[in-house]
């Protein structure tokens, strides 16, 4: 079938929007027509560096829409049910098999390989294919193929309006709400210490604010984001502008040190502030694409004599059938608000949309597809 798509064809090069032949479900996959699709930094990265996958490639992997068709072997969704689109995992190796599918070992290839495991492509253009799968989707387009293993139905108590903001649960703000649901866990009256306040960052303020931490820190270089994230939950902003000691401030709001520590920008340098800002036996964790090959410097001796923990995180340890579900509840109950840190925009306004999300105009993008 002929669908629209935003194609990159080459490295560091604006998206097209253009037409592209989409093939139908093999057995195991679902034809979904999207409403609505989040851009991600994840897809800025691949755009803006050179990337071990060939272009052309559709991208996008925050999708929310309706299930159109599906092939004879699934069952999980029927036509016409709403679904949000998640990370892709094996569901076979050690990891998926202990209940980890975002640490699955395959996951390069289940996610950023864009084509199927057989070497086969779903799309095509003037009879060339086109990489398609990202993430298990490429959402940043009027129509998708995914699977059983990366799809969630969304419940029939959520409003049409509601629904067309939801994919961004299947990546930024699961990630960032699980890292601290999941895996860093501020105990009631708590501090932790968010260092980034975009999409990813704000679930972790808001996931933090919702678990009852008393201090909670966002550190950005954004003013406009501070104020939102002090709306969200945050209880003090420090803005990093190179006028204040981010690690002294920190070290004077939570008295003498956080309990936990959040960084999402991918930045060794501001990682090392993450660190340095814990009280004893203080906990970090870290998200996002660090280009190939970064490095850390890390006192080691800080960390042994305080009993720092370091851990890297991906899809903030989430399972998406059951953590989608878990914020939506929240979400309902007023304790995740996550829709205030949303703009919608057209889908052929995409280029404006990450030109906003880089420079922090808007902090998370929602593409709307024509109707």
């Amino acid at each position: 079938m002929k669908i629209i798509a935003a194609v990159l064809n080459k490295p560091n090069a604006t998206l097209s929007v253009e037409g592209l032949e989409l093939e139908d479900p093999r057995d195991l996959e679902i034809r979904v027509r999207l409403v609505a699709t989040g851009v991600c930094h994840t897809d800025i990265s691949v755009m803006r560096r050179p990337f071990p996958v060939e272009q052309p490639i559709v991208l996008g992997h925050e999708g929310a829409g309706v299930v159109e068709a599906i092939g004879s072997s699934v069952t999980k969704v029927k036509v016409g049910d709403r679904v949000v689109l998640s990370y892709n995992f094996c569901g076979q190796c050690p990891s998926c098999q202990r209940q980890a599918p975002s640490y699955c070992q395959y996951f390069f290839g289940t996610n950023f390989l864009g084509q199927r495991r057989d070497g086969s492509t779903a799309l095509s253009r003037q009879g060339q294919p086109v990489r398609h799968n990202f993430f298990g989707q490429s959402s940043f387009a009027s129509h998708c193929l995914c699977t059983e293993t990366n799809v969630v139905k969304v419940p029939d108590t959520v409003s049409d309006e509601l629904f067309e903001l939801l994919g961004p649960l299947g990546c930024s703000i699961q990630t960032g709400a699980g890292a601290v649901i999941n895996v860093l866990k501020p105990q009631l009256g708590g501090s932790l210490v968010v260092f980034g306040a975009g999409a990813v960052g704000m679930a972790g303020i808001m996931a933090a604010k919702a678990l009852g931490a008393a201090t909670v820190i966002a550190v950005d270089k954004v003013a406009e984001r501070l104020q939102l994230a002090l709306e969200l939950g945050a209880t003090h902003a420090i803005l990093a502008d190179g006028t204040v000691d981010v690690v002294t401030r920190i070290r004077e709001i939570a008295a003498g040190g956080a309990d936990c520590s959040l960084d999402t920008t991918a930045v060794s340098a501001v990682l090392r502030q993450a660190l340095d800002c814990l009280a004893p036996l203080g906990r970090c964790g870290f998200v996002g694409g660090a280009p190939v090959g970064a490095m850390l410097d890390v006192d080691v001796r800080d960390m042994m004599l305080n009993g720092k923990t370091l851990r890297g995180i991906v899809e903030g340890d989430s399972n998406a059938d059951d953590f989608i579900p878990a914020i939506l509840r929240m979400q309902a109950q007023g304790l995740f608000p996550f829709e205030k840190m949303m703009k919608i925009y057209p889908f052929e306004s995409i280029n404006e949309a990450i030109a906003d999300s880089l420079s922090g105009a808007t902090v998370k993008p929602v593409l709307r597809m024509a109707a």
